[in-house]
Parts: C-alpha cells; sequence; structure tokens
C-alpha cells in the first residue's frame, strides 16, 4: 500500500466522528463562504485548508446541516466520508470553527472529550445521556461522547497527536493498552487513582492483571467490560448424529465435515479469512494457544515458526475444506449459522440476543432464523483443548485516560463505572460482562434474553475472565512484547497468512509461519530502537 493511500484512509477513518455544537439560529449560519466540492476532495483536506487543522471538519458538517435546514440549495452530509462533487458546503467564519474546537472556552468550562467504539447511534444516545446526567451534578463540566470505529483507534490517535489534541477518555480493546502504554501516551496515575477510588477489591483480578504495566507495575488503563469466545453449535444435531462437543481439536475436526449434508447444512463452520478483518486474530489465536504456540518464549525470543505453531496453522487452515467458502469474518459467520448453513459457529457472547430475535443484516432489517428455538438447540463451548493444552479466549476493553487530560476525565470514568454502569453494560449484557463483583447481580436481571439459556451457561459468562486467555495477557512478556502483540494484530498478520494458506494456496503453513517470524522480528527491532 503505498504512503498515499494510506494517508487517505487514515483521514478517511477520522471523518466518522462528527458531533453535535450548539445549534445555530433559525435562519441558519452565517457562511463565511460557499465551497463547491471538487474531485478527490474529502472534509478533513478542506477544514485543513480553511482553518489550518483537519480536526475541524465537524464544524463544516454542523454550519452545512444547519444552512439545509433553511437554504435548498445545501444538501445535508449524514455521513462526512461521503460527499459528492457539486455539493455545496457552508464553511463558517474561524470563530465558529474555534468554537467547536474549544466550545466551553467562553463559558470558563472544563471539556472532556470522550471517544467510544460503542459507535452505533442507539449505544451512542446511552453514553450521552450518562454524560448528560454527570454534567447536571456537574455544572463546570462538558463531556464530549465521540464515536469512533474500534478498527482506527490507532490511526485516529497518531492523527490526534500530530495535532497535539487529544482525547481525554478513550474507549479501546486490551491490545491497544500495551502499545499506547509503551509509547507513553496513556495517563497511569490517573488510572490508578480511578481503580483505587472505586475500590481494587471490587475488581475482578484477571482485568487488573491485563492492565498492568510490567514496565511500572501501574495500572495502564481502567477495565470496563468484556465478552467471552466460544464455539456455539447446534447441540441438537451433534446430539443426533453421536458426535462430541466440539471441544478439542479432534472433535472439531470430526464433526467439522460430518454436519455436512445432514437437513440445510451445508457447512460445517465458518471460519476466520477475511485479510482485513481481525475476526481470524481473534480465532486462531485461541487455537494456537490451546496448541502452546506464543509469539515469544520466556526469553523474548520470537517463536512464530515453531512446530507448535506451524501445527496450528495447518490445523486451522485444514478446517476450510469443510467451511463457508470466500474471504469471512464475523458478520458472514453468523449469519450462515442463523440460516443453518453452518453447524459451528466462533462468536462472542455477543451473539446470544441474535440467536433468540436473528441478527441485524448489513442493508437494513434481521436475519429470520432458519430453526425455531436456536438459543435452545445450540450448545456454547468456550475452553478448547488442543494437543499441547487448552485456551480459552475473550475481550477486555478498557477506558484509558489520556496523557494531558483534564483532572476531571478521572471523574467521568468513574461516574461511568458506578452510577452510569448498569446503563451502558444494559446496551448488550451478553458482550458487556462486568468487571466489578458489586455489578454482577444487577447484570444478570438486566436483559430478558438470560432466560433461554441455562444457569450454567451464565455462570460460565459471569466467571469467563477467570479463564480467559490472549498472546496478550501472558503474565512473564513485558511492555515491549505486549506492545508487538498490539502490533501484530493492529497490522493484521494473521488474517494475511490465513487467508494466503486457507484461500489463496500461495503459501504453506511453514511458509506463512516463516513469513511471520519475519514480520514480527522486524516488528521488535523497531519497538527496541
Amino acid at each position: 500500500m503505498s504512503k498515499k493511500i494510506l494517508m487517505i484512509m487514515t483521514l478517511l477513518m477520522i471523518l466518522g466522528a462528527v458531533t453535535a455544537v450548539p445549534g445555530y439560529a433559525q435562519d441558519g449560519p452565517q457562511c463565511d463562504d460557499i465551497y463547491t466540492v471538487q474531485a478527490d476532495d474529502w472534509l478533513s483536506k478542506i477544514a485543513e485548508r480553511n482553518f489550518g487543522t483537519i480536526l475541524a471538519f465537524p464544524a463544516i458538517v454542523d454550519a452545512t446541516n444547519a444552512a439545509a435546514n433553511v437554504d435548498e440549495s445545501f444538501t445535508k452530509i449524514k455521513n462526512p466520508d461521503e460527499i459528492e462533487i457539486g455539493q455545496q458546503l457552508c464553511i463558517p467564519t474561524n470563530e465558529e470553527a474555534e468554537a467547536f474546537l474549544n466550545p466551553t472556552a467562553a463559558e470558563g468550562k472544563v471539556l472532556v472529550e470522550f471517544w467510544t467504539t460503542d459507535n452505533e447511534e442507539e449505544r451512542v444516545k446511552v453514553y450521552e445521556d450518562v454524560a448528560a446526567r454527570y454534567m447536571e451534578q456537574n455544572p463546570n463540566v462538558e463531556v464530549r461522547i465521540v464515536p469512533i470505529e474500534e478498527a482506527g483507534v490507532s490511526q485516529r490517535i497518531a492523527v490526534s497527536r500530530a495535532a497535539n489534541r487529544m482525547p481525554d477518555i478513550v474507549r479501546m480493546g486490551i491490545e491497544r493498552v500495551a502499545s499506547f502504554a509503551a509509547d507513553g501516551i496513556l495517563d497511569e496515575d490517573a488510572a490508578m487513582n480511578v481503580i483505587e477510588s472505586i475500590g481494587v477489591d471490587d475488581f475482578r483480578d484477571g482485568p487488573l492483571q491485563m492492565v498492568t504495566d510490567p514496565a511500572t507495575g501501574k495500572y495502564a488503563a481502567v477495565p470496563y467490560d468484556g465478552w467471552i469466545q466460544a464455539i456455539w453449535y447446534r447441540k441438537d444435531l451433534f446430539d443426533q448424529l453421536g458426535l462430541a462437543a466440539p471441544e478439542s481439536w479432534d472433535a472439531i475436526k470430526a464433526a467439522n465435515c460430518s454436519v455436512v449434508g445432514q437437513g440445510n447444512f451445508l457447512y460445517g463452520v465458518t471460519l476466520g479469512t477475511d485479510p482485513g478483518q481481525n475476526y481470524g486474530q481473534q480465532v486462531f489465536e485461541q487455537v494456537a494457544i490451546s496448541n502452546n504456540a506464543w509469539p515469544f518464549d520466556e526469553e523474548g525470543n520470537v517463536t512464530m515458526n515453531t512446530p507448535e505453531m506451524i501445527e496450528a496453522l495447518d490445523f486451522y487452515t485444514s478446517l476450510q475444506e469443510c467451511a463457508t467458502p470466500g474471504p469471512q469474518y464475523w458478520r458472514g459467520a453468523r449469519e450462515a449459522y442463523e440460516y443453518d448453513q453452518a453447524a459451528m459457529l466462533f462468536y462472542s457472547t455477543y451473539i446470544m440476543d441474535d440467536l433468540v430475535d436473528g441478527s441485524g443484516l448489513e442493508g437494513g432489517g434481521k436475519a429470520e432464523l432458519a430453526t425455531a428455538d436456536l438459543a435452545q438447540k445450540t450448545g456454547f463451548a468456550p475452553l478448547m483443548q488442543g494437543p499441547n493444552g487448552a485456551a480459552s479466549y475473550g475481550q477486555l476493553v478498557t477506558l484509558g485516560i489520556m496523557q494531558g487530560a483534564d483532572p476531571a476525565a478521572q471523574d467521568v470514568v468513574k461516574f461511568f463505572l458506578t452510577e452510569g454502569y448498569q446503563d451502558v453494560l444494559g446496551l448488550a449484557p451478553f458482550g458487556k460482562v462486568p468487571v466489578l463483583k458489586s455489578a454482577v447481580d444487577g447484570w444478570k436481571s438486566s436483559s430478558e434474553y438470560f432466560a433461554n439459556y441455562s444457569p450454567d451457561t451464565l455462570e460460565q459468562i459471569a466467571n469467563g475472565y477467570d479463564t480467559m486467555q490472549r498472546w496478550l495477557f501472558r503474565p512473564d512478556y513485558d511492555a515491549t512484547e505486549r506492545a508487538v502483540i498490539g502490533d501484530i494484530e493492529g497490522r493484521l498478520l494473521i488474517p494475511q497468512v490465513v487467508s494466503n494458506i486457507a484461500l489463496e494456496g500461495s503459501m504453506t503453513p511453514e511458509e506463512g509461519a516463516a513469513w511471520l517470524q519475519e514480520q514480527v522480528e522486524a516488528l521488535l527491532a523497531e519497538r527496541q530502537q
């Protein structure tokens, strides 16, 4: 990928974070200029040309949308990634753009900018409602909720750093924490203060260990919620065919092709094979750990080409023989299971409500489940037994407080973990397992969907942090090694290799492991400079 294309992609990824500023008068804004979109324009470039910073593009969106309310020559910008040639834009004054960048300066308030990867409209609304309650109690603080894409967190932070305008709080997966801690951009003292103010004993031990920076011994971020991954499978079909639950490599391999042709089932499983999606990393990592395959050994040597890693790559990609064809990620996997096309599904606990109602489709509407009572007919296999070990897999989501954040950010994070916690967990209870022991009872009663699953399954989920493993969580890895693991995921190295082996046929497992060894050694050298 050329540097120019990478730069454009990075800038485009910034465009999703539009937030509203106080509305204009009914007669609309005073446009300092009216600009007509040309070929190769994007909003951040126009913002930089007019205001000297790409971060002012939402001011153009806000002014244009306000102008469209009173002038039909303007068209509202619904998606800032999509502006059309010939479209008129209202370019606000420098003062109005500055008011967006620093909306509270004139009022003597503190601005706390909170980036959240819970970016769906209804979820953002809940975050904004919690923030509004906080602001009612703290009128000297304005909390701005900014929705962002998970895949774009690192790029957004890099651009914000370069512009010297970092957010205060970022909701991020644990894999980002290690990299950001190594880069020195997380305020670890602020995270320590929040955790201690809530009570260290109220946090589960696993999440606290996961956020501990081995270089400092401090908590690099504040644990927030998470999910557990499992193989969800058609237990009724497995019982009918006398198949063992898919809890070991042998059982998974045996079931994968045995179910093909039974009823409507065309495939055994859907694998993560899309080279541009992290889904393949999530699934493969559990397979690798179940065979004791890790990126580094105890001495810090890169170990991506060990016999254990090669065996894991071989097993994983061999499942493609009876798996859903083509590059696949979580969406295709979910729908193949719901439509009775595949009998096994690697997925997080987020799937549980979808197995009752059907998941949302990309083009709108919901998938119509092919089997009635699908949830009751579905088994849950979180622990995978491999030739050289066993592993479960999951995700921990954290709230990172960035260096330079106003001290009020600590109080906002605490509020989101206390008074606003159940509101956020209630957005997707199965995908937001609480990290606070005191929150578990409220969480268990937060959704009617819990009634569709056994008490044993619910207990496994609630205690999932106790057995969760990730390459990133290995306790003897230092900060640099953890940062490299974050880089492995961020650069999609595993999905690329899986695609090359399973779909393209351009690599063998041995060649894939050798390529990974070379790439990870280069990442380590880069981090050690």
